[in-house]
């Protein structure tokens, strides 16, 4: 039997629409129904690694937890991940295809939409419910042509689509409202309900306007959906997550530097769940302060995110604190940026060459390659120094990279990061540590080892903390969502509306 599928789209970015439909995804699973998220073309830095090494956006790799399934590139089988301003790598199945400028992929799009189908089908084959997710606003007309993401796909597959707005920046009548009027006849016969998202006070004052809006377009809305606060992975460059916040909203004040193009801003979710850090985001050198611990993350484009940090003069202050004792980490990009020297004879990124920060002892030549890589690891410390407290951590994640780093000619490292398989993805040396593993601070034990490591540095008593298991909080974050989405939507419209169909 094939699948019945739903669409959530959004009257613009970052109304929630992932959110919306992880809680969809988590409803239908308790339910007792077979479910798979679907979101035929995602444009995102956020990324994960499936079990067999490939990759899809974050938000369905979320959303597969939440309906309680693996993983599967087939959720997302085109991912755009913007390199510059006008062009982006694109992913199709998991694996990169090419790199593309915007014009390019515009005239090249239309050969996608049967891969597009065949994993939809292939899913469909194996699941009760289909929920997809639209991408940015359906109502761009320029880009209505050869659409497969929006209302193309909701035609494609017969999906009856719920329009969802956000409330929080005000505005939301005119969202909807305006979405539908731009649409024509057949795709607003697509349109079956619509959702107010992210309000915050008492609904009953917005009810006048829900009463109103319900006559204007000639359709119910589902519910008003309150602001709700789980801790979920995002994979928007609109997160909150990214907004700086002061110092003091830990005891350990941790600076993740927000480079440009930064990549799994989800790999310090854990650290900043921790109640001793606060994790803050810093663009300019005047934020960064004197931080416990100085994070560079991942980024999809490593040299010109590193001229960024040149231009800011952030390298300068990340090499002071360094010298003056401060742990710095770097992730991916950021640890390639540690490093004496970047190589690009292939025109990776652009071609040429870099000085890197000069922190670690090591070069990195990038490849047309790409490494993706799902497993675990060790950190090992072969000789004392800063981090010598953290030896032999276990470690899991993924590797996203393209390049390779390797110790400079004659030099000696403190220590390692390896795979189970052997391989060395990352290096210490004093107080600076790199690793182009993602998702570093998952594994049991690890944020704990950081905090002790960075309370004793500073000179704190530290007594342990115990948290939540990881696997258990995030299953209860989706749980949360369920509920609220329950109680805040008319459910039993959203199966009548399933079971109606297009």
């Amino acid at each position: 039997m094939t699948a019945r599928p739903i669409m959530v789209q959004g009257t613009m970015s970052n109304v929630g629409k992932s959110i919306l439909c992880a809680g969809l995804c988590r409803i239908f699973a308790q339910d007792g129904y077979r479910v798979r998220p679907f979101k035929s073309q995602n444009m995102a830095l956020n990324s994960a690694v499936t079990a067999d090494g490939r990759e899809l956006g974050r938000a369905q790799a979320m959303q597969a937890e939440a309906a309680g399934v693996a993983a599967d590139v087939r959720m997302n089988p085109v991912l755009l991940k913007p390199e510059t301003d006008r062009g982006s790598q694109v992913i199709v199945r998991g694996l990169p295809r090419a790199t593309m400028q915007a014009t390019d992929y515009f005239a090249f799009k239309h050969e996608l939409v049967d891969e597009v189908r065949a994993c939809y089908d292939e899913l469909a084959a194996e699941s009760d419910i289909i929920v997809i997710e639209g991408a940015g606003s359906p109502a761009e007309i320029n880009l209505r042509h050869d659409d497969f993401v929006n209302m193309g796909m909701a035609h494609m597959v017969g999906a009856p689509v719920i329009l969802a707005g956000d409330v929080d920046p005000g505005g939301v009548f005119a969202q909807l409202y305006g979405t539908l009027l731009l649409f024509d006849k057949a795709d607003r016969s697509m349109v079956k309900a619509m959702i107010v998202n992210k309000f915050r006070g008492d609904v009953n004052i917005l009810m006048p306007g829900i009463t109103q809006l319900e006559r204007l377009c000639g359709m119910p809305v589902l519910g008003v959906v309150p602001m709700m606060h789980m801790d979920l992975d995002d994979e928007d460059s609109l997160s909150s997550r990214l907004a700086a916040r002061g110092q003091g909203a830990g005891t350990l004040d941790v600076a993740v530097i927000r480079l440009p193009r930064l990549s799994n801003f989800t790999d310090f979710n854990e650290l900043d769940r921790h109640p001793l850090v606060g994790v803050r985001y810093v663009r300019e050198a005047a934020e960064l302060g004197r931080p416990d611990l100085v994070i560079i993350p991942g980024t999809k484009s490593t040299m010109a995110d590193l001229s960024f940090l040149r231009q800011q003069g952030l390298d300068v202050c990340i090499r002071r604190l360094a010298e003056q004792g401060t742990l710095v980490m770097g992730v991916c990009g950021g640890y390639q940026m540690l490093g004496e020297r970047l190589y690009d004879p292939a025109g990776v990124e652009g071609g040429g060459e870099a000085a890197g920060l000069g922190l670690l002892p090591t070069t990195t030549t990038f490849a047309d390659e790409k490494s993706l890589v799902a497993g675990s690891g060790r950190l090992s410390i072969d000789a004392g120094g800063d981090c010598c407290s953290i030896d032999g951590l276990d470690l899991i994640g993924y590797e996203i990279h393209m390049g390779a780093t390797e110790l400079c000619a004659g030099a000696t490292d403190q220590g390692r990061v390896t795979t189970s398989d052997g391989r060395v993805v990352g290096h210490v040396s004093g107080n600076v540590l790199g690793t182009y593993l993602h998702g570093f601070f998952d594994a049991p034990g690890i944020v704990e080892a950081f905090v002790r490591l960075l309370m004793e540095r500073r000179g704190l008593a530290y007594a342990p903390v115990q948290a939540e298991p990881r696997e258990a909080y995030r299953q209860r974050q989706y749980d949360l969502l369920a509920e609220g989405l329950r109680q805040a939507l008319d459910i039993q419209k959203v199966y009548e509306i399933l079971e109606a169909g297009a």
